[in-house]
């Protein structure tokens, strides 16, 4: 789901999003709690992700570029956050897009005419 329409399921619905990791932050108050703001084309997502579910995908919250999020979405005080239950670092996934962008450029790749 598109940072963008957040705003549109049910508090506690089902939701995946994705995005570049901007933030990540873990207060020392915060009890091991991690909190990871994401990055879409359309804006951002707030993402809480608890001890367990931390330790459960530590390597994709630590080292992942792009993450792909499924959790449950809370409202509280006008923000919204998903609260992580699986993590998973889709971070290959920018390779191809720069792969895509290359071939784009290069006028080996060029589109032929349409034809008629």
């Amino acid at each position: 789901m598109p940072a963008a329409r957040l705003q549109e399921p049910p508090q506690n619905a089902c939701i995946t999003v994705a995005g570049l990791v901007i933030l990540r932050q873990r207060p020392g108050t915060a009890k091991g709690v991690i909190f990871v703001t994401l990055e879409d084309e359309t804006g951002i997502v707030n993402v809480i992700i608890w001890r367990k579910i931390y330790e459960a995908f530590r390597r994709a919250v630590i080292s992942g570029r792009l993450l792909r999020v499924t959790g449950r979405l809370q409202r509280a005080h006008s923000v919204t956050h998903v609260i992580a239950e699986t993590v998973e670092d889709i971070s290959p996934m920018l390779d191809l897009l720069l792969a895509e962008q290359s071939r784009r450029d290069d006028p080996a790749f060029a589109q032929g005419p349409e034809l008629g």
